[in-house]
């Protein structure tokens, strides 16, 4: 028997739905041992925290000074920062739910505290793992991409308050934007309309990368059922993967009759969150960068930033 090293003490800061997954599948990965949750309402994180056998904690504070050794930070945007940092600061590392931060100045922080406390910052832009994606990723892998369409669409989410479409839903697409051309965004055109919230429900976003290729988001929250697709069209080929069924379908050889030929793309049926957090342990264990830093965190917000005017 190969000699597997001790489980990494892993808390989980912030347990909303997302924070609830987190903790559900890091519990199931032999790298991870749960041992801490921290929510400010004592009841949520005694709840959560019974489920793993782990401590429940209500305070910053007593998450940063738990002992450690990863944390993954999935609280309001706002405070992404100041907690992170506190755990860098004191050796943990962190994994941060996208954005990776609510200003540009705020994830530069982030940064600067992994670099100086040597510590993995990695970004949960779970889409990245998504095996719809990485089969895209694949089938264009030799191709000129020409465009992107991605549309992300769906009813109003109960639980937001503090930002709107393009934080919570196009920060996905940027960032799949960015893995699949990997290039970085020229020009923005963003049209954004606000129909029943405080923030933009509707976003309309055009983008020119700096290698030519044109990308163009879909998203809001106006749409009464969920769809997630992402259309690739390149010299050779067009690609449409729905990112919830994973369904992944390339069409090439188009006669001058009109007629082509399609094929179905495998893509295997791993849980992408799950990909993430293994993602997250092997950075840990090898010293590696992880696969989404906190540079692209950045800038994934600065694009979406610019797309708000804010940026």
């Amino acid at each position: 028997m190969p000699n597997h090293p001790a489980p990494l003490k892993v808390g989980v800061a912030g347990v909303g739905v997302m924070g609830r997954n987190h903790a559900r599948v890091l519990s199931d990965i032999r790298d991870f041992d749960v041992t801490t949750i921290f929510d400010m309402d004592d009841l949520t994180a005694k709840g959560v925290a019974d489920l793993y056998d782990a401590t429940p904690v209500t305070t910053a504070q007593a998450f940063v000074d738990a002992g450690l050794d990863a944390a993954v930070v999935s609280t309001p945007n706002r405070t992404h920062a100041d907690l992170s940092v506190a755990l860098l600061e004191k050796g943990v590392h962190v994994l941060v739910e996208k954005p990776i931060a609510a200003t540009v100045a705020d994830a530069r922080r982030m940064i600067d505290a992994a670099k100086a406390n040597d510590r993995v910052l990695m970004v949960g832009q779970v889409e990245r793992f998504n095996p719809a994606v990485e089969a895209v990723k694949r089938a264009i892998a030799d191709e000129q991409v020409i465009s992107i369409q991605i549309t992300r669409v769906g009813p109003f989410p109960p639980r937001m308050g503090e930002v709107g479409v393009v934080i919570d839903l196009a920060v996905h697409d940027i960032d799949i934007i960015r893995h699949l051309t990997g290039s970085e965004v020229a020009e923005v055109q963003p049209q954004l309309a606000r129909t029943r919230a405080e923030r933009e429900d509707t976003a309309l976003l055009q983008f020119r990368m700096d290698n030519g290729v044109i990308a163009h988001i879909t998203t809001n929250w106006v749409t009464p059922y969920k769809v997630r697709t992402l259309q690739v069209a390149t010299q050779g080929k067009f690609v449409v993967a729905d990112l919830m069924t994973r369904q992944v379908t390339e069409y090439f050889g188009q006669q001058p009759d009109g007629s082509y030929q399609t094929r179905a793309v495998n893509s295997w049926p791993n849980e992408p969150l799950k990909k993430e957090l293994e993602s997250f342990a092997h950075a840990i264990r090898t010293g590696e960068a992880p696969a989404v830093t906190g540079e692209d965190g950045l800038r994934n917000l600065e694009v979406a930033l610019r797309c708000l005017g804010e940026g």
